[in-house]
């Protein structure tokens, strides 16, 4: 899936139906901070995951460790525990 890395505004965006959803970020350290979800009525959940899934082949790709800071992220570890090799150094899920 493509998305946008706008860096001014440290989110990644795409567009459902429509409507803009985003994840906010930081970087520090080579850790990638993902602090905040806003779906904006975005209700479809398999989008969501692919969406996720990018910016988390993103980040493997920029050999870059994950820190998931909002709920709906380390909800998605939960259910994937493939990615959890991606989270930083003592991080458990």
């Amino acid at each position: 899936m493509k998305f946008k890395n706008n860096e001014l505004l440290r989110q990644f965006e795409v567009r459902c139906s429509g409507r803009f959803v985003s994840i906010e970020y930081s970087i520090q350290e080579r850790k990638l901070f993902l602090t905040k979800f806003d779906a904006n009525g975005c209700e479809d959940e398999v989008f969501i995951n692919d969406f996720i899934r990018s910016i988390l082949d993103f980040a493997e790709e920029k050999r870059m460790r994950v820190v998931p800071v909002n709920s709906n992220i380390v909800a998605f570890f939960k259910k994937n525990p493939s990615y959890k090799e991606l989270l930083a150094v003592g991080i458990k899920i």
